[in-house]
């Protein structure tokens, strides 16, 4: 890899780990383009501005949401462009497509960029060839790719399934994603071994929505405690009663605290 590319690149991805140098924690607030209107009764900007404030090393967002964000958000925490879309209203909703692009999210000031794949979905073909062009374009612009990579479809019965998910963090790594989001299995072992087995970071989605601030922890400490890279974790900051201080809590378990040891079989994934 020639040094400027290895530079930019590296560059970029240091800008993502603002508090830690093998940690992260991100915040996606894409929800909106899939189910509806996002709760955040102060508003985005506020809400980003309070997430900056508490330690969250990035924020995940569709390109029309920059509008309502003050870009001055962006000197305390890292701009994630989401790239892929869909709505529940779909035939498919599993369906994701391209909406934006790596050039485009650049110009919008993007450190990184994310796609999404469900791993068999109907469209798992066009997902993929999507994501190989979104990884190209990425080796081209020297830009990070998160991939978000989900077990979903007609034919998956279990998605948190070991196999299935090992696959879907390794599809990630092999079409060239420097970071894989995707779900945290049961069995902690069997979580480490897809952790250690990936050559890219894996951070974990945040779940179901929690209502006890113990439980949500303690789920963090697992996944950590498993190899995890980090947390991708939306509903569970930006519906929380205060989400700064949710996001103070989490970042400091995230960036400061060692590695627990994992949790009995079954506790990885939290309260369902």
């Amino acid at each position: 890899m020639p040094l400027h590319t290895a530079f930019a690149r590296s560059v970029r991805l240091q800008r993502l780990h603002r508090h830690h140098a093998g940690r992260l924690f991100i915040v996606p607030l894409d929800h909106s383009v899939t189910d509806g209107p996002l709760v955040a009764p102060a508003g985005l900007d506020r809400l980003v501005g309070e997430l900056a404030d508490n330690h969250v090393d990035a924020v995940v967002l569709h390109k029309g949401g920059l509008r309502q964000v003050d870009p001055a958000r962006f000197n305390r925490t890292s701009l994630i462009v989401h790239l892929s879309a869909s709505t529940v209203h779909a035939p498919d909703p599993h369906a994701k497509y391209l909406v934006a692009d790596v050039e485009e999210s650049l110009r919008m000031g993007a450190d990184a960029v994310s796609v999404h794949v469900n791993l068999g979905s109907l469209e798992e073909k066009q997902q993929i060839a999507d994501m190989a062009r979104v990884a190209d374009a990425c080796d081209r612009w020297n830009v990070p790719l998160m991939a978000m990579m989900y077990p979903r479809g007609p034919q998956i019965t279990e998605p948190r399934d070991p196999a299935l998910v090992a696959h879907a963090a390794g599809l990630a790594a092999d079409l060239g994603a420097d970071i894989v989001k995707t779900l945290a299995v049961e069995d902690p072992g069997a979580m480490a071994d897809i952790t250690r087995s990936c050559p890219i970071p894996i951070v974990v989605v945040g779940g179901p929505r929690q209502s006890d601030p113990d439980a949500l922890d303690a789920y963090v400490g697992r996944a950590l405690a498993a190899g995890a890279a980090g947390v991708a974790m939306g509903r569970n900051v930006f519906q929380a009663p205060a989400p700064g201080a949710t996001a103070r809590r989490l970042a400091r378990i995230i960036h400061e605290e060692p590695a627990r040891v994992p949790g009995p079989r079954h506790e990885l994934t939290g309260v369902r």
